[in-house]
């Protein structure tokens, strides 16, 4: 046994199997490529632009430009986002503690190898397979793995596997499967990937994009036919049929989701945040119930040794305190803080058997030959209720500090405990804690604060900052558990509960969520770990725990707590934007297939080509979708993204429509050209269309109302000189076609107005809940 706990040699080393798992916190350089390239509307337009090639005229084709400048940007932006995940991924990864010729040391986890003797203490992760060969009370949580909720004691010879976790005690184990062959590889790998995972966003956009794909294909094929068989010119038609196709592509749409999260992720990582799972930035938006671990949360991490208060005049206070501090090989942060005082175990206080801390017990203990079992821990657990210790105890919880009972006991099973002592522990707020509160309250989002500390305590902190409620405190022991209904009742109407399990702190993220919550939960400890798993939106502290930061989707690198309203800010930014922008591609989308449904009942020429909706796409859509995806917002996000969009996009479209049809229709005179024609409808498209931007971009703010008149302004340019107006064929028939295409523009902007307005929910922001950007 002795040479097994020695570990192996260097040489062994050398010769050994390693971890090889590759590290992934993003998509590699080629998927990224191939991400952005290879995509069905990159295709499509490819298609379409060799037609233009073929039949047409080469400024029809600039809308070729749109695959170059679609995957260039896409790419860019995702390979700075990769950068900057890649970078927060190496310094979030927890070191493993091995030991190598019979020293202890630390490696990278790739570095673990086959047959290394891994060393555990609590909040370890474990990576690889193997057997245990050595246990102190080494309690593993394999609930990740089969969903088991009670941690399960592991002595020499159990097998462990990776993806638990240790919730108490300490061991060794030596690695037995690794790389590949471990049980928990994938998850292992996927631990901290940049990945375009299901959302709502992602999947109201996915289904935007296959409904668009059912209707460009049939209709496009019945503008192609109609444009030929109406059309001695076989290049016009195919010009006007490329033209409406191409406009009924929302080919920005993917690009402009992509850009705004993947512009997220860098923001957020200039902060110290790692973004584990891309959704969690939609995730930040959507929350509205913000669960806080008092413990490294709300208090700075550390804890100080307050007063030590003897109950007994008889018994070896310090001495017991002294040896139960120094025990465990891996001391907590109570432990710590005691040995702060008392740096070393008594002589003579040689530790027997021993019971490590665990979230679950809420004490720890160990049997010393000579002087009898000791155990530490709450004073509401371990002492009678009825006795004058306990009552206090209580008063001084109620003034706000943590309480911990010093007790004697006949043995090991926490029964039967005589208190000598109360130890008390001053625990540091966090400077920036109220305002960060203050700021939640502001933005709607409900605190509830989660703790297993004793009641009054966490209801003393709360109070202390201000949190509305805080004044009550529930006790977690009291509360339904076999009731979820109400259960969820009492915690929709309290706000702080203390004595709150490992396993109820799951249960209240389920029982929040059950009432239709969005729910993030924050934590550092090992005790968060399910929790932070089931919550909408798991937040760790870097300085927290391996297990809760490879669960957890965002890590808050430099454990600030005041970076959390900058994450909900980020969040609340990319969605509302992406809806700003949704609306912009989606009216192009329904006004392309309401024109080309009309040209093809009425047999009419395609009121405008190519070049001319590369123009006007590029100045009501293109260009303001940019900076409108990348603009601030504070607006909390709700839920049904699509109807809301639809509900806008569908009836402005059709407004739109109808009015480049009137306006191509009345400018047609049996002498006028087919240019001229086409130049009233695009002037009437351009208006409309930057109609429907102006409405997009309220509440217009100086830098939005800059950026709608710098649009106008740009497209004037177009119409006035020469060059730029003989490259779009702009061809105009007196002034009369000129106001006329005004006229119907100015009435087709009340219709959409008017259509939007009559159509709820309206899409644009609430002006009680948006920024001044």
């Amino acid at each position: 046994m002795g040479d097994r706990l020695d570990g192996l040699t260097s040489a062994q080393v050398a010769t050994s199997k390693r971890n090889d798992v590759p590290r992934r916190s993003s998509r590699s350089f080629g998927a990224i490529i191939r991400a952005n390239v290879f995509t069905l509307f990159n295709l499509v337009i490819a298609v379409l632009w060799l037609l233009i090639m073929i039949f047409g005229e080469w400024q029809d084709g600039l809308f070729g430009l749109v695959i170059v400048a679609n995957s260039l940007i896409g790419i860019v932006q995702e390979l700075r986002a990769k950068r900057t995940l890649d970078r927060l991924a190496v310094v979030n990864e927890a070191p493993v503690r091995v030991r190598r010729d019979g020293a202890e040391r630390e490696i990278e986890p790739r570095d673990i190898v086959l047959g290394d003797l891994i060393l555990l203490g609590p909040g370890d992760r474990l990576l690889v397979d193997g057997e245990v060969v050595a246990s102190e009370g080494l309690e593993v949580d394999e609930s990740l793995l089969n969903g088991e909720a009670d941690p399960m004691h592991k002595e020499p010879g159990d097998r462990v596997l990776s993806g638990s976790f240790v919730v108490a005690g300490s061991g060794a184990f030596t690695a037995t499967k690794v790389g590949a062959d471990a049980y928990a590889a994938r998850l292992t790998a996927e631990a901290s990937k940049f990945t375009l995972a299901s959302s709502e966003l992602r999947d109201g956009v996915a289904r935007f994009i296959k409904y668009i794909t059912w209707l460009v294909v049939p209709i496009g094929a019945l503008l192609i036919y109609s444009q030929v068989s109406h059309h001695a010119d076989f290049g016009t038609a195919i010009t006007g049929a490329v033209a409406g196709i191409v406009t009924m592509i929302p080919e920005g749409l993917v690009l402009m989701t992509s850009i705004a999260f993947a512009v997220g992720v860098v923001r957020l990582g200039r902060r110290k945040c790692l973004v584990q799972e891309l959704p969690a930035i939609e995730g930040l938006a959507r929350v509205d119930v913000l669960c806080l671990d008092k413990t490294g949360t709300l208090t700075a991490g550390g804890m100080d040794l307050g007063a030590v208060l003897p109950l007994r005049d008889d018994a070896p206070v310090e001495d017991a305190l002294a040896a139960l501090a120094n025990v465990d090989p891996r001391p907590n942060p109570t432990a710590q803080a005691i040995q702060a005082r008392y740096p070393s175990a008594p002589p003579g206080w040689a530790a027997g058997q021993r019971v490590p801390f665990s979230s679950a017990r809420k004490w720890s203990g160990a049997d010393f030959d000579g002087h009898g079992a000791w155990l530490l821990g709450a004073p509401d657990v371990l002492i009678d209720p009825d006795s004058p210790a306990y009552a206090r105890a209580s008063d001084l919880a109620a003034a706000g500090a943590r309480v911990l009972a010093l007790c004697r006991a006949p043995g090991l099973d926490g029964q039967d405990a005589e208190a000598v002592a109360l130890v008390t522990l001053t625990q540091r707020l966090r400077p920036d804690a109220r305002e960060t509160l203050a700021y939640f309250a502001k933005q709607g989002v409900t605190v509830k604060v989660i703790s297993g500390d004793n009641p009054q305590a966490v209801s003393a902190i709360a109070t202390d900052l201000g949190i509305p409620g805080g004044d009550r405190a529930v006790d977690s022991r009291t509360l339904p558990e076999d009731d979820p209904d109400k259960l969820a009742e009492i915690l929709d109407s309290n706000t702080v509960f203390g004595r709150v399990t490992p396993h109820q702190k799951r249960m209240f993220v389920g029982a929040l969520q059950s009432r239709g919550h969005v729910v993030a939960m924050t934590g550092d400890g090992v005790n968060d770990v399910l929790a932070l798993k089931d919550a909408d939106l798991g937040i760790a502290m870097g300085a927290g725990s391996p297990a809760t930061k490879a669960v957890a989707q965002v890590v808050l690198m430099e454990n600030r707590f005041a970076t959390l309203p900058h994450l909900v800010g980020e969040g609340r930014r990319v969605l509302a934007n992406i809806e700003r922008v949704s609306n912009l591609f989606l009216t192009k989308t329904f006004y392309a297939i309401t024109l080309s449904l009309l040209t093809v009942a009425t047999g009419l020429a395609f009121p405008f080509a190519p070049r001319h909706s590369t123009l006007v796409n590029a100045l009501t859509i293109g260009v303001p979708a940019f900076f409108l995806a990348l603009a601030p917002t504070i607006q909390r996000a709700r839920p049904g993204f699509v109807p809301r969009v639809l509900r806008f996009a569908i009836p402005a479209g059709v407004a739109c429509a109808a009015a480049v049809l009137a306006s191509f229709w009345a400018a047609h005179i049996p002498d006028s050209s087919l240019e001229q024609d086409r130049t009233s409808a695009v002037i009437t498209l351009f208006l409309v269309t930057w109609w429907v931007l102006v409405m997009v971009v309220r509440p217009g703010t100086a830098w939005r109302l800059g950026l709608v008149a710098a649009m106008a302004g740009l497209f004037v340019v177009a119409l006035a000189v020469p060059y730029v107006r003989d490259f779009f064929a702009f061809d105009f028939d007196g002034l009369y076609d000129i106001l006329l295409a005004v006229g119907i523009a100015a009435v087709g902007a009340v219709v959409i107005s008017l259509a939007v307005k009559l159509t709820p929910p309206l899409t644009r922001t609430d002006k009680s809940s948006v920024s001044s950007g």
